[in-house]
């Protein structure tokens, strides 16, 4: 159950209160965009970063969200109410749907809720993973905007089979692997790497969420000697690199340990640096 809920344009309730509809488009097709931020001594972490990214998905789901400025003061007004009740570690969710089915305004509100520990434990302890493949070419859903690659929606049944399947499997996590080889993300997260001095990405234009967490990296990459690259690489490339890392705005910095039964090398010292360059406390 969520600690703390609140409505556009009501405020904090009760979280028992219902406040959906049943025939709202975000229930019965998942027609809707979400974000989840990091919440850390009451405050939301890169909240500016995640609204531009939710206004963008909202764009390209064809649906006009609430200003920024909305936006922002429900979240301060879900932030405030946490900040009387708790002080721990939070995820600020962010949810608009489309509507009701036959018309109407969007359904806009917030949770936050406590990140449990064993959401964090992959920031001290790291993540098996495996490859699923995404089933079509690197480029395919840049090419394909209806694929909606880059946007986060509220469909995500997909995310949560794989990850589902990734744990069947004996893994923490799985590795989203395009058709022609090559690794894009996580269900629920953005991949880097470390190749040399290069800190390395995937580039957007392969049609993967950009992430708020590892963009916040790669822009301070400089700052722990590091040279911030986008391109792309095969899981066999991957392989041999002096590090990979699967990032998300609530699991932290989580270094990959193995793909596929294969052994990740890490170089010492790098993973405490991400951590500390996106403020990420580290679980005992």
């Amino acid at each position: 159950m969520a600690i703390v809920t609140a409505v556009l344009h009501r405020g904090v309730v009760d979280s028992d209160e219902p406040i959906l509809c049943a025939d709202d488009l975000g229930v019965l097709r998942g027609d809707g965009v979400f974000e989840t931020i990091n919440v850390r001594e009451g405050r939301a972490f890169l909240l500016d970063a995640h609204l531009d990214r939710m206004a963008n998905s909202a764009r390209r789901m064809e649906f006009e969200l609430p200003d920024k400025a909305e936006l922002a003061g429900l979240a301060e007004q879900a932030l405030a109410a946490w900040r009387e009740r708790e002080s721990g570690e939070g995820a600020l969710r962010l949810i608009a749907t489309r509507g009701r089915e036959h018309g109407g305004p969007p359904t806009v509100y917030a949770t936050i809720d406590p990140v449990p520990r064993e959401r964090i434990l992959p920031r001290r302890d790291g993540l098996k993973v495996v490859t699923a493949s995404l089933g079509v070419n690197a480029d395919a859903r840049g090419e394909a905007p209806w694929l909606l690659g880059g946007v986060k929606a509220l469909s995500y049944a997909t995310q949560m089979a794989v990850t589902r399947w990734a744990k069947s499997q004996g893994a923490d996590d799985a590795l989203w692997v395009s058709a022609d080889g090559y690794a894009l993300e996580g269900p629920t997260s953005s991949l880097l790497w470390l190749d040399g001095d290069q800190l390395c990405t995937t580039p957007v234009s392969s049609g993967i969420l950009p992430g708020t967490t590892s963009a916040h990296l790669m822009e301070r990459a400089s700052k722990i000697g590091l040279e911030a690259v986008e391109r792309l690489v095969t899981v066999e490339s991957l392989l041999e690199m002096d590090g990979a890392w699967l990032t998300s705005s609530v699991r932290g910095v989580a270094f990959i340990t193995s793909i596929d039964g294969r052994e990740v090398s890490q170089r010492p010292g790098v993973t405490a640096e991400l951590d500390k360059l996106a403020g990420f406390e580290v679980p005992s």
